[in-house]
């Protein structure tokens, strides 16, 4: 019984947005009666397309793509500042087509044995910081960069072109800001780090990347779903998001991002306004600031913990102020536009 208690434990810290949206989930069907309407509540093309999408990234992790590129690039490199820079580019291009929460937890680590091998640990905790802004900003240059924005993308219905150019103020800030702070890092030299070669196994391929998909993810979406069906279909709720919502929805995106994550922010406000434009704005400036505004946040801050232990309340500290500034920056932005 100890046993099965801390694997349940160590489950729902592990995947805590699932579990969490699993119970209001339950809780919410004691209002609206359980039916087959259940099933139209769900938008399917989100939850096709970030299936496919994670199958793709899963092969491409199997092959050791990226990582090959990067170890190739790093030959190039001759001083501290471009190290951090690449660390950070490759985040930042990575995160455009593979999603953001899969990009850090391919480079993060990758950055972290890099720096170490060059034995600069002090650059350790500004280059995840750097990178986790990276992969937000990344994110939204593509509909497919992110989760939020696939549901956001699947629901609105908005051309392709048209999602990028509503983003595209925002993504030339912020990588305006991100270069800006690379003038931080001192041009020190480095000598090339030595890696291990990378073996890449056709043993058991298709099985491994079908079990890698995070099959949580696409729980935790359904799970929001009916969350959100059945509160369009409780009167009070309907009421209260719309009045709330309606009107507001940039700075809800942010402030309710900044609360409960923007997957589940972007869900929220899906269901409540068609004012999609402003709804995209909001949920992606609302992935900066806390550590819980995006699950990408969360990822870099496990690795770092899981690495570096004594690094926490630093990385906690300085990816805070980065993130809180940035924000400003683009309500600012969006505030002039």
């Amino acid at each position: 019984m100890g046993k099965f208690s801390e694997k349940l434990s160590d489950f729902a810290k592990n995947e805590i947005i699932f579990v969490i949206s699993l119970i209001l989930a339950i809780i919410s069907c004691f209002f609206v009666k359980p039916s087959f309407n259940y099933l139209n509540y769900i938008n399917w093309d989100t939850i096709i397309l970030l299936f496919v999408i994670m199958l793709i990234v899963e092969v491409l992790k199997n092959l050791s793509i990226f990582e090959l590129l990067v170890r190739r690039l790093l030959i190039k490199i001759l001083n501290t500042r471009q190290l951090v820079l690449l660390l950070v580019f490759i985040v930042f291009l990575s995160s455009i087509f593979i999603t953001n929460d899969v990009s850090l937890i391919i480079f993060v680590p990758f950055a972290i044995l890099a720096l170490e091998k060059v034995d600069r640990l002090d650059l350790i905790i500004f280059t995840v910081s750097l990178q986790t802004i990276a992969a937000n900003i990344g994110c939204m240059v593509l509909p497919i960069g992110a989760p939020h924005n696939i549901v956001l993308y699947t629901s609105s219905n908005i051309p392709f072109e048209s999602f990028f150019m509503i983003l595209l103020p925002y993504i030339i800030v912020s990588a305006i800001f991100l270069f800006a702070l690379s003038f931080f890092i001192k041009k020190e030299s480095i000598s090339h780090p030595k890696m291990e070669n990378v073996n890449v196994s056709h043993e058991n391929f298709f099985k491994k990347v079908f079990f890698g998909v995070d099959y949580y993810l696409l729980l935790t979406f359904i799970a929001l779903f009916i969350l959100i069906g059945n509160l369009e279909n409780i009167a009070f709720f309907n009421l209260f998001f719309k009045q709330w919502i309606t009107g507001n929805e940039v700075l809800c995106g942010v402030v309710s991002s900044q609360i409960i994550s923007n997957v589940p922010a972007a869900i929220l406000l899906s269901g409540f306004s068609n004012n999609y434009e402003a709804i995209i704005v909001g949920i992606n400036l609302g992935g900066f600031g806390t550590l819980i505004a995006s699950m990408a946040n969360l990822i870099s801050y496990k690795i770092i913990v899981r690495e570096h232990k004594d690094f926490k309340i630093k990385y906690l500290f300085v990816f805070t102020i980065l993130n809180v500034v940035l924000l400003v920056i683009l309500l600012g932005v969006c505030f002039l536009i």
